[in-house]
């Protein structure tokens, strides 16, 4: 079990700022996540795994398929009241979820 945060790194965030964009979205994931997986989860350790895309369109294509295989997921949206610009999509969170499953969605994906 695991959950897998996907930034984009076309943003040209500071290392600060992406901790803050994955926060949000391991939250979020969380939340619309399965008990039972979360039970799962917390029960090996809250594996969570860090991965880059270039551009929103990337990203937006990995939340299609997540979509597509019922992965709960998560598209973290910026207020803009720091580096980046209001509405800017910064990270797609994944599960928690079985490795396999969100290895469909993420497995040709850099780590960040």
């Amino acid at each position: 079990m695991k959950q897998v945060l996907i930034v984009r790194t076309d943003l040209k965030m500071g290392k600060g700022k992406i901790a803050a964009q994955c926060c949000h979205g391991a939250i979020g994931a969380y939340k619309k996540s399965s008990k039972d997986k979360i039970r799962k989860w917390e029960n090996d350790a809250y594996g969570k795994v860090v991965l880059k895309v270039k551009t929103l369109d990337e990203l937006t294509e990995l939340k299609k398929l997540a979509d597509k295989k019922g992965i709960a997921n998560y598209l973290v949206v910026d207020a803009g009241r720091t580096q980046i610009p209001t509405s800017s999509v910064t990270v797609l969170s994944l599960g928690p979820d079985e490795d396999e499953i969100i290895d469909e969605v993420t497995g040709d994906l850099k780590l960040l």
